[in-house]
């Protein structure tokens, strides 16, 4: 069914252009990954629970997929690997409508030299629904339970796709005492709401307007996380290791008449993404649209391991 989704997604351009957000109109998932099962799936999710201090040794650590209890609520989480001295853990953060096993391809490449989670935010996948409407903050601290969690006392590199992307870099500044890299790939940019109003009049026509107001409606909390995300100036996380990575394939310029400028404000958001440290590169994956990690899993596996190494070496 994922490839059928797929293929309707590459064919369709108003859908396609959905994609950028990686977020769910109307109920329907728009998703562009491979048709991988999570292989650190071992029929776990069945509602068992951890807390913090059951996880405080590194044998106690969580490996599997289980459901882990953060503030009252059931959170689905899926780790592999062997936390290695000295390395921090690495955490997935998938994109608005994805889950974690979209992330399973590359969470079991990167786990053969390190401990590697992903989790499902509160409205994705098999966590809990959202008790009510939610903020990046309140987003932040479920991150942060399960942080605490997955990773022990240890530290860790961040990689999100797409909105999970966004959800890093606003975490990272007010946790630098966890946070020590970031792998951004094609983050939904800090100014979103502008740039899509500015790209995108009112006065437009045509598929365009079902982009622009189906985006700002999921971008103001509408979507199944109900999260709203409001536009602002990217704070700094210091001088830890960066890696932003860009599609190359321009596959915005799709929707009629405004596709240019889309693609020209999103590479724009993923320069200001630039601004989180001192120590922030970005690259360009030549044969990728919005699913990096699917198109080119090598690039992403690459940059996560680039940072981390980094990471490591501070």
């Amino acid at each position: 069914m994922e490839d059928n989704v797929f293929r309707s997604i590459r064919s369709n351009a108003t859908a396609t252009a959905l994609v950028w957000l990686c977020c769910t109109a109307a109920g329907a998932g728009l998703v562009g990954c491979s048709d991988s099962s999570d292989p650190a799936d071992d029929g776990g999710g069945d509602g068992a629970s951890a807390t913090a201090q059951e996880r405080t040794a590194d044998e106690d650590l969580l490996t599997g997929t289980e459901k882990i209890e953060v503030g009252g609520q059931s959170v689905n989480v899926s780790c592999s690997g062997t936390p290695a001295e000295g390395r921090p853990v690495v955490v997935l953060l998938s994109g608005g409508g994805d889950d974690l096993t979209k992330l399973a391809g590359i969470q079991e490449t990167l786990s053969a030299k390190d401990r590697v989670c992903a989790y499902d935010r509160l409205g994705q996948g098999a966590s809990d629904k959202p008790a009510g409407p939610q903020t990046i903050e309140s987003t932040g601290e479920v991150l942060t339970g399960v942080i605490e969690q997955v990773a022990g006392d240890r530290p860790v590199v961040l990689a999100g796709h797409s909105l999970g992307g966004l959800i890093s870099a606003r975490y990272a500044p007010d946790h630098t005492d966890r946070v020590k890299g970031l792998v951004l790939m094609d983050a939904t940019s800090p100014t979103q709401n502008a740039d899509l109003a500015q790209e995108i009049p009112e006065s437009a026509t045509g598929p365009a307007v079902e982009l622009r107001e189906q985006t700002l409606a999921i971008l103001g909390g509408q979507g199944p996380e109900k999260l709203t995300v409001t536009d602002g100036e990217v704070r700094s996380a210091g001088d830890i290791p960066v890696e932003v990575v860009r599609h190359g394939k321009e596959y915005l310029a799709a929707v009629p008449e405004y596709g240019p400028g889309l693609e020209r404000a999103w590479l724009g958001g993923q320069r200001k993404w630039l601004a989180v440290s001192e120590r922030s590169e970005l690259s360009t994956a030549e044969n990728s649209e919005h699913y990096i990690y699917a198109d080119e899993p090598d690039v992403a596996v690459a940059a996560i391991q680039k940072v981390t190494d980094e990471a490591a070496a501070d």
